[in-house]
């Protein structure tokens, strides 16, 4: 092996061991004596966090089922004025990430953000003479991810209720159900391997 060939190898071998170095120590961190850190964490913020991240999940799950559900069986079932341009609408908050949507959404909503100040200017309200729902909790996370995430119920639900067949809902029209009822009885559970999905 010449010298050239030797530097080589030697300097590969370096830039590995920086590279893997940082993974070594969050390892030696994780399997290290850490009892006292985890169970100060445990006893302290993890119980918060648990829970908040329960309550986030099941509030942005039921939200976006409430907001993508209908809007598929409208779009599926019914003919709407502007229906191509409508259809785009509605998918259209997949185009921005979620984290960059709740940053435009917690500048705007805030209290220095720029529709309280509208709305303080319009009125001549003061700081504590309204009340304005605070983004920057649980609830507005709940709201802002639920816009962003309900795409993804309305795109499943609307293929869905696209592949029903049409003489099941003309059937139930027959038997005299409303449509609601046709909804409830034939739509929905037919629908619900998607919806579960």
């Amino acid at each position: 092996m010449n010298e050239k060939q030797f530097l080589w190898k030697t300097s590969s071998g370096v830039l590995a061991l920086l590279l893997v170095l940082p993974i070594l120590a969050i390892f030696y961190t994780a399997v290290g004596e850490s009892d006292a850190l985890f169970a100060h964490l445990m006893t302290t913020v993890m119980p918060t966090y648990i829970w908040n991240t329960l309550l986030l999940t099941f509030g942005v799950m039921l939200c976006s089922f409430l907001l993508g559900l209908p809007a598929a069986w409208l779009m599926a079932m019914c003919r709407l004025p502007s229906e191509k341009y409508l259809q785009w609408a509605l998918v259209l908050p997949l185009a921005m990430p979620g984290y960059l949507i709740g940053y435009i959404y917690t500048d705007w909503f805030d209290f220095a953000g720029p529709v309280q100040i509208f709305l303080r200017e319009i009125t001549g309200w003061a700081a504590g003479d309204y009340w304005f729902p605070d983004i920057r909790t649980v609830a507005g996370a709940v709201m802002v991810l639920s816009l962003v995430l309900y795409p993804y119920v309305y795109l499943l639900c609307r293929a869905a209720f696209m592949e029903q067949s049409v003489s099941l809902l003309q059937s139930a029209r027959l038997l005299k159900c409303s449509p609601w009822e046709s909804f409830r009885r034939i739509s929905l559970p037919l629908a619900r391997p998607s919806i579960a999905v």
